[in-house]
């Protein structure tokens, strides 16, 4: 989940939100180890990415990952066989989950660190732990807490979205992917039930413009 800096950002509905919560999700389930092994060897390709994730790493901060369209858009833009990215303006979304310390302020300074040190990137970060302290006030809605970073990563609002990877201590990439990866890979855009209803989904999709910029993508609407 992304904090309610307007415009919209990623993980979070492009148009106002309703005032009662969407109720059914879909069933988390795992990644097959070859999406998972096609995921890591396309992020290990993508030097802009492998040097974010480097920096994510050196903050220290707890499961920090990179997530959201910096990962979503990469993948669509491979299958369309792009050799460069259809957009160079998308967030480098940084999320990670600290309940001992919830305050906006150490994640806006979080994001000034980050600038400083990649500052041709254009950063957002959010502790999942506190998300439920604003969520209400933003959207419309009370939010439970969420409890664990798959989960702030499973409340996105496209399945295609909720995914995350992170660089490991030992340069391996570790995979977030509380849905699977067969949307992502199969260019399926899929509202996710849990976040986003109907209405705000197809105006999600008139403000990104996703078909034109990904022709192949198939859109489920409703």
């Amino acid at each position: 989940m992304t904090a309610p800096t307007p415009p919209a950002t990623p993980g979070q509905p492009g148009a106002a939100a309703p005032a009662t919560p969407p109720a059914t999700g879909p069933e988390r389930r795992a990644a097959s180890p070859a999406q998972i092994a096609e995921l890591v060897a396309l992020v290990r390709a993508d030097a802009t990415l492998m040097r974010a994730l480097a920096a994510v790493r050196a903050l220290g901060l707890p499961d920090a990952c990179i997530g959201a369209g910096a990962i979503r858009n990469r993948v669509w833009d491979r299958l369309h066989g792009f050799d460069q990215p259809s957009s160079a303006k998308a967030d480098i979304d940084v999320i990670f989950f600290d309940a001992a310390e919830t305050r906006v302020e150490r994640d806006h300074a979080l994001e000034h660190q980050l600038k400083a040190a990649v500052p041709d990137l254009a950063w957002e970060v959010v502790n999942q732990a506190g998300v439920h302290l604003w969520f209400e006030e933003a959207f419309g809605y009370a939010a439970p807490p969420l409890l664990s970073l798959e989960d702030g990563v499973a409340s996105w609002p496209e399945i295609a979205t909720c995914v995350a990877v992170r660089l490991a201590a030992d340069d391996g990439i570790e995979v977030i992917a509380p849905f699977g990866l067969d949307d992502l890979f199969g260019l399926v855009c899929r509202r996710n039930a849990a976040r986003v209803r109907p209405g705000t989904y197809r105006a999600r999709l008139l403000t990104k413009g996703w078909k034109r910029r990904w022709p192949r993508l198939n859109i489920v609407q409703g």
